[in-house]
């Protein structure tokens, strides 16, 4: 006799954080003048923006973007000479966007979902507007990392933020390039996993080894040479996409130490319009027929001419994720915006975050930084 027994229902997904208070910055700065603002974007999302107050009312200021699940901490690591004490050395003040992406919030894992069009059309243009407010008629630039710097690409190009004195853009812009490996894991992954999870964690304390999430950290451990659950899933396999986050010979022992605390969990839900620009080749909208976001071009590699302001593209010459992304970038707008100011700068011996986060960042990756901005001040 066979039996049969009714089948139980699945389990909801995992919930997590549902405030959305921002989790504190780490950083060795003067407290009083690390300035929390309160920060809303324009469909009433909270985000999180952060003045770096130097009491100095001539400085230009510098609206640095974090990239997908990283967070402002990439930009003010204790543990070494940061981009933000670079910044202040140099006569800047710096701003700190928390875009919806940030690993400060909780949007990865659990409440309100969005594609790179709301931060393209909310976040980064709110967030230019609001410093706007306080410089005055001062210079604004933007430093912009990864997904930071493909979303701002795509405002740009919709002429949301118009009239910035330059842009730094490191890893990817206009034109996203993966490995064949990782677009192809990337398509398996969100189809196989988005009925089980609906974000990849970075942090294997917290998940437990019994856990639905055990096999990716063990698919991740394969072939790696560090021990550390939480670089395996980011150095070896970048969320289980096959792909590589940094150097890691660049990373100090304490900022290796604090991976699980620097970047986030990953949304499986935002991987269809990841993909979509990944094949595009270029930044596409998602949004095709709402409305509400026809402010954004359908692909911002065409409406590239109305970048209105200098641009360095940055990127590590051992970038295992977006590969030559920012060197094809450059090649395409030499041919077909040739009136664009659009330069590129490899770093050798570097990979993605590294030039951020690494030990050695503050002498072989600022200086091309604030050597541009110097020449645009």
């Amino acid at each position: 006799m066979i039996f049969r027994t009714t089948p139980t229902a699945r389990p909801a997904l995992r919930r997590v954080r549902t405030t959305t208070a921002l989790r504190p910055l780490r950083h060795r700065l003067d407290p009083a003048r690390v300035r929390e603002i309160p920060f809303r974007a324009p469909d009433g999302v909270r985000l999180g923006l952060t003045r770096i107050d130097t009491g100095d009312t001539g400085r230009p200021a510098v609206l640095l973007l974090h990239g997908h699940t990283a967070s402002a901490d990439m930009f003010l690591l204790p543990e070494t000479r940061n981009l933000v004490d670079s910044l202040l050395d140099d006569g800047y003040e710096p701003w700190l966007l928390d875009w919806r992406g940030s690993r400060r919030l909780p949007y990865n894992e659990t409440g309100q979902r969005y594609t790179y069009d709301d931060v393209a059309l909310y976040d980064i243009p709110a967030a230019v507007s609001r410093v706007r407010e306080a410089v005055g008629d001062r210079p604004l630039f933007v430093v912009a990392h990864c997904i930071g710097s493909l979303c701002l690409s795509l405002s740009m190009t919709a002429g949301l933020v118009p009239g910035l004195a330059g842009v730094v853009s490191q890893g990817v812009f206009l034109t996203p390039k993966l490995a064949g490996r990782t677009s192809l894991r990337m398509s398996l992954a969100g189809e196989l996993l988005k009925t089980r999870i609906d974000h990849i964690p970075v942090d294997f304390r917290k998940v437990g080894l019994w856990s639905r999430y055990t096999p990716l950290f063990a698919l991740a451990s394969r072939g790696a040479d560090c021990p550390d659950p939480t670089c395996q899933i980011l150095h070896n396999s970048a969320w289980g996409t096959g792909a590589s986050l940094f150097v890691h010979e660049n990373l100090s022992e304490a900022t290796h130490d604090r991976l699980a605390e620097l970047l986030g969990p990953a949304p499986l839900w935002i991987l269809p319009h990841l993909r979509r620009i990944e094949l595009a080749r270029s930044v596409v909208r998602w949004h095709e027929t709402d409305r509400r976001y026809r402010a954004l071009p359908p692909n911002a590699l065409d409406a590239a001419g109305r970048i209105d302001t200098p641009v360095l593209l940055l990127a590590g010459s051992e970038n295992g994720l977006w590969l030559d992304s920012q060197q094809l970038c450059h090649d395409v707008l030499a041919h077909r915006q040739p009136q664009l100011d659009v330069r590129y700068t490899e770093i050798p011996g570097y990979g993605h975050l590294d030039t951020f986060l690494g030990r050695g960042a503050a002498l072989d990756v600022f200086g091309h930084i604030l050597d541009f901005l110097g020449g645009q001040r």
